[in-house]
């Protein structure tokens, strides 16, 4: 017996349906994905499935008893208090029994004496009765895996941990049907991988909103795709659902383009004046006007953003280059003895808890932190924005317009100018939605608004904090293709996986006491990659490792960074080459010799370099090529078996 069934359902707010003649069932046991762009209507969807919104028009049928929770996007004004009391609020009437609880082993804690250890024995008596220890111990577990201090007060929290908090507090409650819209806002890759597994191994029923592609793949057991107030159902997975959607849509433009060339030819035959308006022809008259209707009712897909980088002039090679860095607060290391090298063009990918220390880490790179020990090398001609996952930039009072432009009319990208309405176009800003103040805005808009003042900027090292929070999909893989065609470096902290795979070239990643390694590659990357024992020192949150398979390696392919490093030695060699043969042909004449003995030492020692840096480059290419095609005769040697 289906959980919950919607039939006929529309709901709207004055503007065009958000759903219009919905139908849906969610059956006991299922893993529901909805899908849909920003503004679409999924977070109503959801609020109309928890009894929160009731509809325009059509029915909702609940099974008798329902117990619904739902994690939404907003965080209630009047929630305050403790942590634990926020979180096993969830419960219901175990609620009273758990806090009273809490608060008085706490006391008992802080050493308030043995007066209280009679009323906490009949207290816990009343917990056994109630069966509400079970209860107690899903608080606990959730209070640790998600890293939240029980005792904290939550009205001091940001807004981040606030949802971390509202998330605890939906999935302490066991209910039959889970709601979860974005439940991994805020969450780094260790609390998203333990949600997974949580929400794989409770076996409860999940209706859940994500851009975590990672995620949709391994929980959802069905897609609904939400798209100009149409709800449809896709069995199978996610890359069953993006063939058969991009099928359905080139389905529907074909119709359209037919639709519309049928309707052209009948509005010539209109405009024939009197053999129209005969009798005879009153049926076909009667057809155009049901055509005319039919097409101002249609409603076009949202436009995609079109997103556009402005760039700078090149940065120099090396944008830094960092020597046994160690970085310490209040003697606790956060980083230790880290040496690295950042080159123009590297993507990479910063991993790690939240906490850990990577804005630190972003700090020093950017070098606007000086380390406790250790060496940092800046780049020449480095001008790098930033994107702050708090979006602390965007000024809350002024409109969409005034944080781009601040006053301006226009905006110069890649050295044109455009009407800051246009260029707003582009990241779906309709002009009264641009001229509208920032604090109505939602998650998703806010994001897009400060990719667009960034993108805006002339820059050639893009450092992107947590950039794909509350983004849809679409917009999440066309930020990728951007990101992939900027000839410039990027410095990336994400909890995304998908999006650090399809980005990132390398990855640093904090693996606990300070250590920080760097791997080839991203997030699955380094996964292969990884020492085979390691715990991010967090209790409660130890890393489990599989053993690699024993064997001997085989060929491999080449990652994406040594491809690029391939590609470019041939051109740097021929570089080095050119310099050392002007110092040659610099060095044969007599006159070079003649002048100060200074110049003469110095063209000695480059050409010395220049010699030792062309011996290790061929060296490298010739590695690399063995690597290549190694893996190609590997491939063609498997293909003709």
């Amino acid at each position: 017996m289906a959980l919950i069934v919607l039939q006929d359902v529309s709901l709207s707010f004055g503007g065009p349906l958000l759903l219009d003649k919905v139908c849906l069932r969610i059956e006991p046991g299922e893993r529901v994905c909805l899908i849909g762009r920003n503004g679409e209507g999924k977070s109503s969807l959801m609020k109309l499935v928890a009894g929160e919104l009731e509809p325009d028009s059509g029915k909702v049928f609940r099974q008798p008893g329902l117990r619904i929770a739902r994690l939404s996007q907003e965080v209630p004004a009047s929630l305050a208090g403790p942590i634990y009391d926020v979180v096993a609020g969830g419960l219901g009437e175990h609620f009273g029994l758990l806090a009273r609880h809490h608060a008085l082993a706490a006391r008992m804690a802080a050493g308030e004496g043995e007066s209280l250890l009679a009323e906490l024995v009949a207290l816990e008596q009343d917990l056994v009765a109630a069966g509400a220890w079970q209860a107690q111990q899903r608080v606990a577990t959730v209070l640790s895996r998600l890293q939240l201090e029980a005792d904290q007060l939550f009205e001091t929290l940001s807004g981040g941990l606030k949802r971390r908090v509202m998330l605890a507090r939906a999935l302490v409650s066991d209910p039959d049907l889970l709601l979860l819209d974005e439940p991994t806002n805020h969450l780094d890759i260790n609390a998203i991988t333990w949600l997974e597994e949580f929400l794989l191994t409770s076996g409860g029923t999940l209706l859940f909103v994500t851009h975590d592609r990672a995620l949709l793949k391994k929980l959802a057991t069905r897609i609904l795709d939400l798209d100009r107030g149409q709800l449809a159902s896709w069995p199978g997975d996610y890359a069953t659902y993006l063939r058969r959607k991009e099928e359905a849509l080139a389905t529907e433009s074909t119709q359209q383009a037919n639709f519309d060339k049928k309707l052209a030819q009948e509005e010539v035959w209109i405009r024939q004046g009197v053999k129209a308006r005969r009798t005879r022809n009153e049926g076909r008259v009667n057809a155009l006007l049901a055509l005319r209707r039919e097409r101002q009712a249609r409603r076009e897909q949202l436009g995609q953003v079109r997103m556009t980088i402005t760039e700078s002039g090149f940065s120099g090679k090396l944008v830094a280059v960092l020597k046994d860095v160690t970085c310490a607060y209040d003697e606790k290391q956060v980083i230790k003895n880290l040496t690295a090298t950042v080159l123009r063009g590297d993507r990479i990918g910063i991993i790690g808890p939240n906490g850990v220390g990577k804005t630190t880490l972003l700090r020093l790179l950017l070098g606007e932190l000086v380390p406790s020990q250790g060496s940092i090398r800046l780049g020449t001609n480095l001008q790098p924005v930033y994107f702050d996952q708090q979006r602390a930039q965007l000024h809350e009072e002024k409109t969409v317009v005034d944080n781009l432009a601040d006053g301006s009319d226009f905006v110069e990208i890649n050295s044109q100018q455009r009407h800051v309405i246009g260029y707003l176009r582009d990241f779906l800003f309709a002009p009264e939605r641009a001229r509208a103040p920032v604090s109505i805005l939602s998650g998703g808009e806010r994001n897009r608004l400060l990719l667009a003042r960034l993108f805006a900027k002339p820059s050639n090292v893009l450092v992107l904090d947590e950039p794909t929070n509350d983004l849809d999909v679409e917009t999440l893989e066309l930020l990728e293709e951007l990101l992939l065609q900027y000839s410039g470096t990027v410095l990336l902290v994400s909890h995304d996986r998908a999006f650090l795979n399809n980005v990132v070239t390398s990855s640093l990643v904090f693996e606990g006491d300070g250590l920080v390694r760097e791997y080839a590659g991203g997030y699955d990357d380094w996964l292969r990659q990884r020492p085979e024992v390691a715990s991010d020192k967090t209790p409660g949150r130890e890393i489990k490792r599989e053993r690699p398979k024993a064997g001997v390696a085989g060929p491999r392919k080449l990652t994406f960074r040594e491809n690029l490093e391939l590609e470019r030695l041939p051109g740097e060699i021929e570089a080095m080459e050119a310099k050392q043969a002007q110092l040659y042909a610099a060095m044969a004449e007599p006159a070079f010799y003649q002048g100060d003995g200074a110049a003469v030492s110095r063209g000695r020692v480059r050409l010395a370099e220049l010699e030792q840096l062309l011996a290790a480059a061929y060296d490298r290419w010739a590695e690399l090529e063995a690597v290549r095609e190694s893996f190609l005769a590997a491939g063609s040697t498997k293909n003709s078996m």
